[in-house]
């Protein structure tokens, strides 16, 4: 996965713009003590050194600085009255790994045809070569939950779709942002399935991005213990 370091690197040389350049070094110094103690495995040293020098210069600018509001349900009118569309609210539709995953079929079936007609196959020729297609695929469905494919289908989009490229990044660049502003401490991210198995050793993996959430986990544990 990305270090900490390169990941929130532009975000603070952004949020220093107007800083002096030794407090810019001295920011990015701090980021990589960060990340060297997530490299020894030692989140809570690393998570404690940010909160230590958080609001204070050379500390990340930023970090746990969004102001949140009590979570409650609005009505559609609230919502209209401020300007807020309920639609936008919703998850994004993307239709970009569908449409090409649509043309690798439609590529998979012409190639096919071209074989058998260049070839001059058999149709029980065919017919074997259909059955070692359909036992692979059932074989990736059934072992490894559709991770090859998933594999295959996610770095082509990668490839060949600037579109879908950036849509991955900005996807894990919000999740990022998110819990950067929150307070909750990233510390590493993927951003194609095959980087996710080179690093991670997953085949389900698309993208995604990993956090210091053991004060999360340990708050979650004491109120299912409570209840």
């Amino acid at each position: 996965m990305g270090s900490i370091a390169s990941y929130c690197g532009g975000l603070l040389c952004c949020s220093q713009l107007r800083s002096s350049n030794s407090r810019i070094v001295s920011g990015l110094s701090v980021l990589e003590q960060v990340d060297k103690e997530l490299m020894k495995g030692d989140e809570r040293a690393a998570l404690s050194l940010v909160k230590d020098l958080q609001g204070k210069p050379g500390g990340l600018r930023c970090f746990g600085a969004a102001r949140q509001v009590p979570q409650r349900l609005y009505s559609l009118d609230e919502l209209k009255l401020n300007g807020i569309e309920a639609i936008s609210l919703l998850s994004p539709v993307d239709a970009t790994l569908g449409a090409i995953e649509r043309n690798l079929q439609i590529a998979a079936i012409l190639s096919g045809s071209a074989a058998w007609y260049a070839l001059d196959l058999s149709p029980q020729q065919i017919l074997f070569v259909s059955l070692g297609v359909l036992f692979l695929w059932t074989l990736d469905l059934v072992s490894f939950n559709g991770g090859v494919g998933t594999l295959v289908l996610d770095t082509i989009g990668h490839t060949f779709s600037q579109k879908y490229h950036s849509r991955v990044i900005q996807h894990e660049a919000g999740h990022f942002l998110i819990a950067y502003l929150l307070g909750i401490l990233p510390k590493g991210y993927t951003l194609t399935s095959l980087d996710a198995l080179k690093k991670e050793g997953s085949l389900n993996i698309q993208a995604g991005t990993a956090f210091v959430d053991f004060e999360f986990i340990e708050e979650v544990g004491s109120l299912r213990s409570i209840f």
